[in-house]
């Protein structure tokens, strides 16, 4: 969990993703060698704050978001959102700006329905705030901010460790209106012919979905993926032993919408962890998820 703790303490809201991009690129670099299949590392300004790793030959991609909510510094004291985080008087925002580090504490005025900062000086215009990380470890759970979704991530990484054939691409943006899985997705589909995605990202406790009982096949949220292709990766699942455990939600999104409505005839499934809290600083999800996500993951990417 320590790599985990890392990813989740790197500033990276929506639209500056820079420092944990540069992180992840050291990161393989150093351990690529160690993996069973070496990949060819895709990135550059064509590609923006984005990374491709391809292995062998691919017939599947993983997509997972390395951006994260957070929070824009306006006029004055006021704050504007980046994506939906929750709002609650009293938690730690931190960050910085060109007169140095910040630590500043959230308010929420609901009925002026006014979001502002509590802090000594006022910070620059533009500066981007973001959830203190608290990282909690007990022998069943992990709490944090941002493991949505530097836990979809980890788990990525941790595939990458024994992947032959795949595709893992980090994209940006996905917490504030997405704008690179339709590049990254023309991409691969016109260089290597992949048209098949997994959403490695992390989804909601419900009272259909629990903690501790599997990782989340999502049947559908706001968009419907086709059914033939969710269905074959629910057999994949049961022929595996892995707990899981079906979605069905009318809201929420992900990456998947950039691949719905694109030019290209992707086939796409949202695979995740469940946690509460979510968009907090309190975020939570239970080992067990963590690993049947993992497994999970393993078994699509070698048969699918």
């Amino acid at each position: 969990m320590e790599l985990l703790e890392q990813l989740c303490k790197i500033h990276a809201p929506s639209g500056n993703e820079k420092k944990l991009s540069e992180y992840l690129l050291n990161y393989i670099e150093s351990h690529k060698v160690q993996w069973k299949t070496m990949p060819t590392v895709v990135y550059g300004d064509e590609f923006q704050d984005c990374i491709l790793l391809i292995f062998g030959k691919p017939r599947t991609a993983v997509f997972a978001h390395i951006d994260s909510i957070g929070f824009t510094v306006r006029y004055g004291k006021q704050l504007v959102r980046i994506g939906g985080p929750e709002m609650e008087t009293g938690y730690k925002l931190v960050g910085a700006d060109a007169q140095g580090e910040i630590e500043c504490t959230l308010h929420y005025n609901e009925e002026e329905h006014e979001l502002t900062y509590e802090f000594d000086r006022e910070i620059e215009r533009g500066t981007e705030l973001v959830f203190k990380c608290d990282f909690r470890e007990t022998e069943e759970t992990v709490q944090s901010c941002y493991l949505d979704n530097r836990l979809g991530v980890w788990s990525a990484l941790q595939v990458a460790e024994t992947l032959e054939n795949g595709i893992i691409a980090f994209g940006c943006w996905e917490e504030h209106g997405g704008g690179s899985v339709a590049y990254l997705a023309k991409y691969i589909y016109e260089q290597y012919g992949v048209k098949q995605a997994l959403i490695s990202d992390i989804t909601w406790v419900t009272e259909g979905v629990h903690a501790g009982q599997g990782v989340v096949i999502s049947l559908r949220d706001s968009l419907i993926p086709r059914r033939s292709y969710v269905q074959k990766i629910v057999q994949l699942a049961k022929e595996a032993g892995i707990a899981y455990q079906l979605e069905v939600e009318g809201s929420g999104g992900s990456d998947a919408k950039e691949l719905q409505h694109s030019a290209y005839p992707w086939d796409w499934c949202f695979v995740g962890a469940p946690e509460d809290h979510v968009h907090s600083p309190n975020e939570i999800v239970h080992k067990k998820d963590i690993e049947s996500m993992v497994a999970l993951y393993k078994v699509l990417m070698e048969k699918l």
